[in-house]
């Protein structure tokens, strides 16, 4: 039947606008921003960099790697790697980043940065409000403007952000266990009785002399040495 497609279409369109005057789950349209909806939690928008503890500076998981800034399709992010070292969030010393930029006028979240990333140190996040009438710097994040908590990440991606934490966990326990491994070894080593080294200046015994006192008398040979003797 000709027209059968445009008269579904109506159908539908009908049923979902009289719908909405006797169903609540028909009406579909919200009073932003007064009425906001959870956003679904695999939703992303521009990353952010993860830190552990109570100061984003010290805490940040970052170490400069790089990596997300060579990877980067738009390239939008700019790295200047520390020279120095200092510990991180669980006492290692580690590089981190001394300058760490997003120009969020550039990036496409595309989320390749958060696939690299070997450190899990940067995320996605919800955030979408961030219109300025700045297009240049106000576009343009630093790395505390991008520092937010791991408890920040568990609030918007909390399937995610605990399987991360169960990894870096067993991460970290393996190689506190391989640490206590070698300190046991070294200690082991060093408590193991030395073998005798021979004194300084004594004179080597001769091999020849030393074979004839191990080797065992034949009676031809104390025979002789009586007749000789007498």
């Amino acid at each position: 039947m000709l027209g059968e497609g445009i008269l579904k279409g109506l159908k539908e369109t009908a049923r979902n606008a009289l719908g909405s005057f006797v169903s609540a789950e028909r009406l579909t349209t919200v009073e932003y921003p007064e009425q906001r909806l959870p956003l679904p939690e695999a939703s992303r928008n521009f990353p952010f960099l993860v830190y552990d503890g109570a100061d984003w500076e010290s805490g940040l998981r970052c170490v400069a790697c790089q990596i997300c800034e060579k990877e980067c399709p738009p390239k939008c992010i700019y790295i200047d790697k520390s020279k120095d070292k200092k510990p991180d969030a669980v006492g290692k010393q580690q590089f981190y980043p001394a300058k760490f930029d997003i120009d969020i006028s550039v990036c496409m979240s595309c989320q390749i940065c958060v696939e690299v990333c070997p450190f899990e140190a940067i995320k996605m996040d919800h955030e979408f409000e961030l219109s300025t009438d700045d297009r240049f710097g106000g576009l343009l994040l630093d790395r505390k403007e991008l520092a937010k908590s791991n408890e920040y990440y568990h609030k918007i991606h909390p399937t995610e952000a605990t399987a991360v934490d169960d990894r870096l966990a067993k991460e970290r326990a393996a190689a506190e266990a391989k640490t206590k491994a070698t300190a046991a070894a070294a200690a082991a080593k060093a408590a193991a009785p030395k073998p005798d080294v021979p004194t300084a200046g004594a004179a080597p015994v001769p091999a020849a002399k030393v074979a004839a006192a191990a080797a065992p008398a034949t009676p031809a040979l104390d025979a002789k040495r009586e007749g000789d003797a007498s």
